[in-house]
């Protein structure tokens, strides 16, 4: 944005313009200029400008001017493939990715491309072979010492190096942890967009956009969203929304390994200790009946009573967002838009209303029970089964009678 001095003539018909307040009428020599031999004051343009351009609109001199940076066109032609971020934790790829190169193939025969995963690790090439019985066509493996675990600074040099060698259409992550903390690294680093925590994919085969699907303005709304003009496109992908890939150990594909010089290894971060949530015996991501508790157990102690009923079951305890900010149970068991979303057999809601951050992430479940006093809650217009009672009436008697069975 800049202020031509001698055609400014400090009407201030801009500042009127100007939404965000952010312009100035200053004597010239308060501006550090030079007295004009017509004009005393002069416009400043002050930090926070969005660039809207109202100002140059309402200046009837002409005084006020933006220059852009010129766009710079990409060849699209140049990118092609399906890529999948394959997540591992202790040498072993985590279910999402599966999820994950199950959509991926989807995509990807749509195109006419292929699909390959991105695996990093160390001693992890039996993972690469699984990932190719799963659905990939070609792996690209980064093995290292250092890499055993995972750090942000040296995954996103590795990866954005590899994108920038390889070119791939899509990449998609999971929205997981450590998901969450890539890919918009990643985006950042190679410069092009990112949708995160979608609940869908697919694509315009014709322009060969990926339509990426999320919940919007509190998940009242989903939203669909593409990068027309920038590549890859980026996407990261909530946990148990797509079902994972058969396995077939007859597919053949090829392993691709990549080196790098070891300084791209070297991260900022030095991992001291793994500490486990040892209050979480069962990953809910994971579990096949959920037992969630929300205001309604009344306090920590409220829990005692969802764990009893989730252990008879042999089930995970979940929670609402509403327990886990109050300090009750912790966030690792939150289920929801700003938690997990999971999509267990059997989920058992008990003292939770049913607000739509909390839907969104359980409402896909096989068989939904609800337990509430409050006969109106939301929550019983997605349960199959709702009960209408004190949960700490209604638990005791389903605890004590499934152990009788």
């Amino acid at each position: 944005m800049r202020v031509d001095p001698e055609k400014c003539t400090g009407c201030s018909l801009c500042v009127r313009a100007c939404p965000f307040n952010v312009i100035e009428i200053k004597l010239r020599t308060e501006a550090g200029l030079p007295e004009h031999p017509k004009f005393k004051k002069i416009a400043v343009i002050l930090e926070g400008c969005t660039l809207c351009g109202a100002c140059v609109e309402a200046c009837p001199f002409k005084a006020i001017e933006i220059k852009r940076e010129e766009k710079k066109e990409i060849d699209l032609s140049q990118y092609r493939g399906v890529w999948v971020f394959a997540e591992q934790k202790n040498g072993k790829v985590e279910p999402v990715t599966y999820e994950l190169l199950n959509k991926a193939r989807e995509l990807a025969d749509k195109l006419g491309e292929k699909v390959s995963a991105v695996l990093i690790g160390d001693g992890v090439r039996n993972e690469a072979e699984e990932l190719i019985f799963r659905g990939a066509d070609r792996v690209y493996l980064i093995e290292d010492s250092s890499l055993k675990n995972f750090v942000d600074d040296a995954y996103t040099s590795i990866i954005s190096r590899l994108v920038l060698e390889e070119k791939p259409e899509i990449f998609i992550f999971g929205a997981t942890t450590i998901g969450r903390a890539l890919a918009p690294r990643i985006a950042a680093r190679i410069k092009t967009g990112l949708t995160a925590d979608c609940t869908g994919l697919d694509v315009d085969k014709d322009k060969r956009i990926l339509l990426q699907t999320r919940p919007a303005f509190g998940g009242n709304i989903m939203a669909t969203i593409n990068t027309p003009d920038k590549r890859p496109q980026m996407a990261t992908v909530r946990h148990k929304v797509f079902k994972e890939s058969d396995r077939d150990t007859s597919r053949k594909g090829e392993i691709i390994e990549k080196k790098y010089p070891q300084e791209v290894y070297t991260s900022k971060m030095e991992i001291l200790e793994f500490i486990p949530d040892l209050t979480q015996t069962v990953n809910i991501a994971d579990a096949d009946i959920i037992v969630s508790g929300g205001r309604g157990v009344g306090g920590p102690e409220g829990f005692k009573v969802i764990q009893e009923l989730a252990d008879v079951l042999g089930g995970a305890v979940g929670a609402s967002r509403a327990a886990v900010d109050s300090g009750w149970i912790p966030y690792s068991h939150q289920v929801g838009q700003t938690g997990k979303t999971v999509c267990p057999k059997l989920y058992i809601a008990c003292g939770i209303s049913g607000q739509i951050q909390h839907l969104v992430g359980m409402q896909s479940s096989k068989i939904i029970v609800a337990i509430n006093k409050d006969p109106n809650a939301p929550i019983f217009k997605v349960a199959n089964y709702g009960i209408v009672g004190d949960l700490f009436e209604v638990i005791p008697l389903l605890v004590k009678e499934l152990k009788k069975r």
